[in-house]
């Protein structure tokens, strides 16, 4: 059976799969001759560099960070495997410098702050209209969430990688499962999975309201600055009610807390091909060969 003591999971990329280990991570990518291209790369996580950064809480931020690193790099590294084995020259640094910087802003302005610009602000305020108006600010960043989700599902490309998300998906499921990742162990296994980003975005969205809420609607300014500065705190619990539910998959308020999450995995995730199987396959073989662990039979 899988490890008990630890979760593999990974991303989707650009005709491929990350699976992040103990000991680092494993890309694999199908180029356009059919061939799978494997690499893997050690990698200690932040939480393990100093103690104080694995306290509950405080943790979720620095494995935030730690998915965004991993995940930028795993990405470079799928489009210059793909540019390579096209013939094609690979994007410069500059080019993937200023489009992580454009994600970023679109990610902290389209989502962060902008949700909470479009609500007025009145000076008398009562318990239940900064309720409210925080409810609605949570509504409009969800909604802006799910439609930019829905229409980048309907971008072809965009839909390969949503295929290679299921796949990682269900070869993390057989992995967790029987202790077996094989192509007919995967097949017996959905899409979905607790873990998920995207679910954890969606708690994130969640556990955001809330928090927000005991700050009151402070003037334009500072509630601006307030949701940056929360981030942290809001992250910190996300992740760990993430973790909860995927330790604990047969509570019944756990399971709740992450179904709205499960579901926007429905857009998230499309079924693999084979070949996609495949590659998440290889790409768990690498990372449990990086670990110093023998893949199952």
């Amino acid at each position: 059976m899988a490890d008990e003591h630890f979760s593999y999971g990974g991303q989707a990329i650009i005709e491929g799969v990350m699976i992040r280990g103990r000991k680092g991570y494993a890309t694999a990518v199908r180029l356009s001759s059919g061939e799978v291209e494997v690499a893997a790369h050690p990698w200690e996580p932040l939480t393990k560099r100093h103690r104080l950064l694995n306290l509950p809480v405080v943790r979720g931020t620095p494995a935030l960070i730690d998915a965004l690193v991993v995940g930028y790099r795993s990405l470079i590294a799928s489009a210059d495997a793909v540019s390579r084995g096209e013939g094609i020259k690979p994007p410069s640094p500059w080019h993937y410098a200023i489009s992580i910087v454009a994600a970023l802003a679109i990610a902290i302005g389209g989502f962060v702050l902008l949700p909470s610009a479009v609500i007025p602000s009145h000076h008398q305020q009562t318990l239940g209209t900064v309720i409210t108006k925080n409810l609605v600010e949570g509504l409009i960043r969800l909604t802006v969430f799910v439609l930019f989700i829905f229409l980048a599902s309907l971008m072809p490309d965009m839909r390969r990688v949503f295929q290679y998300h299921g796949a990682e998906h269900k070869v993390i499921h057989a992995y967790e499962g029987v202790g077996r990742y094989g192509p007919e162990d995967a097949e017996r296994y959905g899409t979905l999975h607790q873990r998920c980003g995207t679910s954890f975005i969606f708690m994130v969205l969640f556990v955001g309201i809330l928090v927000h809420a005991l700050l009151g609607w402070p003037p334009l300014a500072w509630r601006l600055l307030s949701r940056l500065l929360v981030l942290p705190i809001v992250a910190g619990l996300a992740y760990e009610l993430i973790k909860l539910a995927g330790a604990h998959k047969s509570s019944l308020l756990l399971r709740a807390l992450v179904a709205p999450g499960m579901l926007l995995q429905r857009i998230t995730t499309r079924q693999p091909s084979p070949d996609q199987v495949e590659v998440a396959i290889r790409a768990l073989d690498g990372a449990l060969e990086l670990d110093g662990a023998k893949a199952p039979a």
